[in-house]
């Protein structure tokens, strides 16, 4: 997608209904600085506030993302291309957030270890050695929760029974048993339980 392109189309759809950005930063509860990010093209709107916007502009989704109005026999190919685009978009940030979450990974245990270390090796009365240790896990824990949570929502998990790719709670990742990024957990398809592994397309 085009950002500059949809930011000089959010522009001129915004002047069209006579509003300022800040007018139409009030319709949409966000600063006047969102609005100016998106139409220099260093931002595109949220998706949770896309179809609002798109309703005050009076333009479609579809419109929005082409960063044009569109005829009636350009409308369903655009939609299309658009659909594949924000398919690849989520795939590259889900490889991101995946390679993020080996960096958590270690540094949680990095954390975890080095006043550990200190701990058992340095000269000190028990309650320093104790506060020094303890040190470690609660950084350690909040890095393995935001591991977690990426893991939950990056990608898709597929199950070896029926094949189908879904997203799972957070509670359901964390309470089961893994191998790496494959998991040990119930369907909410088939109902069954499976080791399933991560994959970052919705479809095969």
């Amino acid at each position: 997608m085009d950002q500059i392109k949809i930011g000089k189309f959010i522009a001129e759809c915004r002047k069209k209904q006579n509003l300022t950005q800040m007018g139409l930063a009030e319709k949409l509860n966000i600063t006047d600085r969102a609005v100016s990010k998106w139409e220099t093209g260093r931002a595109l709107p949220d998706s949770n506030i896309m179809l609002e916007l798109c309703s005050i502009l009076k333009i479609t989704v579809n419109e929005l993302l082409c960063g044009e109005v569109l005829s009636m026999e350009t409308y369903n190919k655009n939609v299309e291309e658009n659909l594949i685009e924000m398919i690849k978009e989520k795939e590259r940030n889900d490889k991101m957030l995946l390679a993020l979450e080996w960096v958590i990974g270690i540094l949680s245990v990095i954390v975890l270890f080095v006043p550990i270390i200190i701990g058992s090796l340095l000269p000190m009365e028990e309650w320093q050695r104790i506060l020094i240790v303890f040190s470690g896990f609660i950084p350690c824990l909040v890095g393995v929760f935001f591991a977690v949570k990426i893991e939950q929502i990056a990608g898709y998990y597929e199950c070896k029974e029926c094949g189908y790719r879904y997203v799972p709670t957070y509670k359901a990742v964390n309470l089961s048993m893994h191998m790496g990024r494959t998991r040990y957990m119930t369907c909410p398809k088939c109902g069954k339980k499976s080791w399933q592994k991560k994959k970052l397309s919705k479809n095969k």
